[in-house]
């Protein structure tokens, strides 16, 4: 969550109703909208959700995409350590 709210985007995970999906999270609008063009997720279907920063418990201005179906990306293996 922290890199979402220093810019980045943060794949957040979880299943809803048994079915798996995903908020993609950030407070850079406009690098979630390029992720959105580059994935044919429409721009209209972007949420706005200010959410509570852990560092500072203030309220910021943050976005996210909920993917599901073929626009949520497979699983990625964790690496061997």
């Amino acid at each position: 969550m922290i890199h979402a709210m220093d810019g980045g985007l943060w794949l957040h995970r979880h299943v809803w109703f048994g079915k798996p999906m995903a908020h993609l999270v950030s407070t850079d609008r406009s690098l979630l909208l390029e992720y959105g063009d580059a994935a044919g997720l429409p721009a209209a279907r972007l949420q706005r959700k200010p959410l509570k920063d852990p560092r500072t418990g203030e309220r910021r201005e943050a976005w996210h995409w909920d993917l599901v179906g073929r626009y949520l990306p497979p699983p990625q293996p964790l690496p061997d350590e």
